[in-house]
């Protein structure tokens, strides 16, 4: 289970951070499939690397010249010059606002989405549907199904939720899958009418060899409850990317605790997300080992952040008092955080055999999870 960190154990951590060799962007080594958290400050953005070195992004980050040339960094230290995917998880402007700017810099061989938007009347990004669709006419598109496969090498990519439907049946083959949820008795549903096109994300369950993560997009608190109750239909993972950027309106305990997720990165912004509702439910499910984050959360508050050698991008001093004492509303849902410079992600390893290795590229330190029993 989670648990906070005394001020020596800290020291201890950040002593040893201090030693280790740099754990930046790089090339992935043999044999492992390599997952890069990259900052687009609340947004998401994320890339998987397979060990054959095919490339899958999922979603964009905001609008701009700063979320390309972050991704494009990151891109070019692991040594790829295309996009062989990239798949949108719906079409909100922290998910999609970099597609047009991306595809324009790099050639994308392939997109998928959910199809239609949910706000036909309302576009996040203007234009954004056209320019998609010209886009997506000059290469491939896929419009994703719960039980859908992606293609991608050597890892089983599997749709589990996608316009607002979520598979009818266990995961073959996953552990833990079709057991009873006993997280769904107390379920309460939310209801969440606004911004529906949440409601419609993408939902991925990716599993290479012994090891497996989950990334529900947006996916809402009620649709959760239509994956996972009254039985689990996906069974457990090893990390779960937390949904929502840790926003109240997702991540219930019928989800993460049926997960039971060793491990769970938070893409989250200085303001967005890491709500302290999410916090609580990260830190009272079954074998959960560590949360690691992409920013120090205010709205977690002193309370609930991870330690800080698990937190990528931290605040000086300064920074933080003006953050902790602002009038709420910078970076909220749909607006982008200020720039946090240098931009520092949060990098995954991952073997067959289960195990998998979790780096800060802030100040080196990673730490290695040996498979589960």
């Amino acid at each position: 289970m989670l648990t906070k960190r005394t001020g020596l154990a800290a020291l201890a951590v950040a002593c040893l951070a201090a030693v280790l060799p740099p754990a930046g962007a790089q090339a992935p080594a043999a044999g492992t499939l390599d997952i890069y958290f990259i900052d687009v400050e609340g947004g998401q953005a994320t890339l998987f690397v397979s060990p054959t070195r095919e490339s899958l992004l999922v979603d964009t980050g905001f609008p701009g010249d700063r979320d390309t040339g972050r991704i494009l960094e990151v891109m070019k230290d692991a040594g790829l010059r295309q996009l062989d995917h990239l798949l949108l998880t719906h079409y909100h402007v922290d998910h999609v606002g970099n597609a047009q700017n991306l595809a324009a810099r790099i050639p994308v061989k392939h997109f998928y989405d959910h199809g239609a938007t949910a706000e036909p009347d309302r576009e996040q990004v203007p234009g954004f549907q056209k320019a998609y669709a010209d886009l997506a006419a000059k290469a491939a598109r896929t419009s994703l199904k719960p039980g859908d496969k992606v293609p991608f090498a050597g890892v089983d990519w599997r749709i589990v939720t996608a316009a607002a439907q979520a598979i009818k049946t266990p995961l073959g083959g996953a552990p833990g899958a079709g057991a009873a949820n006993p997280d769904c008795n107390g379920f309460e549903p939310k209801n969440t009418t606004q911004d529906p096109d949440n409601g419609y994300s993408v939902g991925s369950v990716i599993a290479f060899g012994k090891f497996r993560t989950i990334d529900l997009g947006d996916l809402y608190w009620d649709r959760e409850f239509d994956l996972m109750c009254p039985a689990n239909r996906v069974g457990t993972v090893d990390l779960y990317i937390v949904s929502h950027h840790g926003s109240d309106l997702s991540g219930s305990a019928a989800l993460v605790h049926a997960l039971q997720p060793r491990v769970a990165i938070m893409d989250n912004g200085a303001r967005k997300g890491g709500s302290a509702s999410t916090f609580a439910v990260l830190e009272s499910s079954p074998g959960l080992e560590d949360l690691w984050q992409l920013h120090w959360s205010v709205n977690g508050g002193t309370e609930h952040n991870a330690p800080g050698a698990f937190i990528a991008n931290v605040e000086d001093n300064a920074a933080l008092a003006a953050l902790l004492t602002a009038p709420p509303g910078g970076g909220g849902r749909g607006n982008a955080s200020a720039n946090h410079a240098p931009a520092h992600l949060i990098k995954v390893s991952a073997r067959e055999d289960g195990t998998f290795t979790v780096s800060n590229t802030r100040n080196g330190f990673s730490k290695t999870y040996k498979p589960r029993r």
